[in-house]
């Protein structure tokens, strides 16, 4: 790789110029005019960078890799578009969801197309790993669809284990950034062993990602979180917060907990306050920090040079000691 690999900056910009300029056919516009609305209504772009980063580690050209990060993206938000469905959420990002701005059936054969594109744009170069990366890929959109069946199994059940919970964040969150990194470093000539540790660091930094999320709900600063502190706790969403206060509790204390009918803002205080007399807040980010040790600990093994290292180590850091 030459010494001036591109910056996070440098290779968010060039995701946003493949997202401008993937066209579509205007016979079907409202088959693909949701398509561009959601891919243009922002996002960390996270996924996509991450392809391009484990990319730019092994190949000194990204663009020959850009089609492997856009197809990334695509996939991403064929997943948003579908769980925006099934969650009857109304704003995403901030802007109407596609099945609010247009109506469900239209929200549902888009991402179905989505879908299709994604697969499109991987095959898009008859790259001569192309039977492998495409192993990957129907591994990660299985296992995040996986992951999809347990959130929602998870509203019905009252039994819900930390263990249980940890494999669905992997399958649903953490499976996308192993798959993304992964992918990225096999088109650009990793071998196998780098190819493993990459895709074993965008998965536990995945792990810890999702985890940090679960924190911020409950404690971050609501002016720099960007959305409702407390959302999950008057949803009664089973996080590893939740689900460790009740196993901290033990039953009969729980139930006695669960029929206090709190809500709004005494809710959400008082179960911030239990969260942190039980030391449930101190676990769960030590188990962050554990996931994150571990993404770096395999980051260290890469076969690179640890200059080449520096920003897929830098993104890491910052995702995982953000405020937002």
């Amino acid at each position: 790789m030459v010494a001036d690999s591109l910056t996070l900056e440098q290779i968010q910009k060039c995701i946003l110029e493949d997202i401008s300029n993937y066209a579509r056919p205007q016979l079907f516009k409202d088959l693909h005019e949701p398509i561009q609305y959601l891919l243009n209504i922002g996002g960390k772009r996270m996924r996509p960078a991450l392809v391009l980063m484990a990319a730019q580690l092994y190949d000194n050209q990204i663009n020959p890799h850009r089609n492997i990060a856009l197809a990334v993206e695509v996939f991403h938000n064929f997943t948003l578009m579908h769980d925006d469905i099934m969650d009857e959420a109304p704003l995403r990002r901030g802007q109407m969801t596609v099945h609010e701005k247009w109506n469900t059936n239209t929200a549902i054969l888009s991402g179905d197309a989505m879908m299709i594109e994604a697969y499109q744009l991987l095959c898009q170069n008859n790259h001569p790993q192309l039977h492998q990366l495409l192993q990957i890929f129907n591994s990660v959109a299985i296992g995040v669809c996986e992951g999809q069946a347990l959130d929602m199994s998870f509203e019905k059940r009252e039994d819900v284990t930390i263990e249980e919970y940890l494999n669905m964040i992997r399958l649903k969150t953490a499976v996308l950034l192993g798959g993304a990194l992964q992918m990225g470093g096999i088109s650009a000539g990793a071998h196998a062993e780098d190819a493993q540790h990459l895709y074993t660091i965008g998965e536990s930094l995945g792990i810890a990602f999702q985890l940090k999320d679960d924190y911020l709900d409950a404690f971050g600063d609501p002016e720099k979180f960007g959305k409702q502190v407390g959302g999950d706790i008057l949803s009664d969403k089973k996080t590893f917060l939740l689900i460790e206060l009740k196993n901290k509790m033990g039953e009969s204390n729980w139930n006695h907990w669960n029929n206090l009918n709190w809500a709004g803002s005494d809710k959400i205080e008082n179960y911030k306050s239990a969260f942190q007399s039980h030391g449930i807040d101190a676990a769960l980010l030590q188990a962050c920090e554990q996931y994150s040790n571990q993404a770096i600990q395999h980051l260290d093994a890469l076969s690179c040079k640890e200059e080449q290292k520096s920003l897929l180590r830098e993104t890491i850091d910052s995702l995982l000691h953000r405020s937002h």
